[in-house]
């Protein structure tokens, strides 16, 4: 059975604690199959729940929305619960002027800041150069929570992130 679990498939039993890949998708280069390369190599029993879907991007109609929204809430408090979100925050490389780059994970980084702060979840943020807002990120991690790490690559935030699990 693979411990890969890529949206929209749910596993409700798993014997291992889960890593997600929280960060942009939109926007971003696929950092999430790279992540899911380092974590297997060192530690093959993680679960991992990777939010991008394997099929071609593009708007999602509010059924197959709800559906996302869904299955990332789902696995977010689990491995809020039982081993850690790791956020990645790619760089931008492609520009929509639609939406605000990374809207979604900047809400759900400030979420789990505060899960970690108030109920211990295990968090681990890794920023990629380049990443805009990133000095205000690095402030209030700093002054809230300063044993969370911030990391500056993804083999880092990475390996982190399998020590913490």
């Amino acid at each position: 059975m693979s411990k890969l679990l890529i949206a929209p498939t749910y596993l409700q039993e798993m014997d291992a604690p889960l890593i997600f890949l929280a960060g942009p998708i939109q926007g971003a280069y696929r950092w999430q199959d790279e992540a899911i390369k380092l974590i297997q190599n060192e530690a093959p029993e993680l679960y991992i729940a990777s939010p991008r879907r394997n099929e071609e991007r593009g708007e999602f109609g509010i059924d197959k929305y709800n559906e996302q929204v869904d299955w990332e809430t789902y696995h977010l408090w689990k491995a809020g619960k039982d081993g850690v979100v790791l956020f990645w925050l790619a760089k931008e490389i492609e520009h929509s002027c639609r939406r605000a780059y990374a809207q979604t994970t900047r809400f759900e980084l400030a979420e789990w800041k505060m899960r970690h702060e108030y109920a211990g979840a295990k968090l681990v943020v890794g920023m990629e150069n380049g990443f805009t807002g990133a000095k205000y990120i690095q402030r209030r991690f700093s002054q809230d929570c300063p044993e969370v790490p911030l990391l500056y690559t993804l083999e880092e935030t990475c390996q982190e992130a399998v020590r913490l699990a």
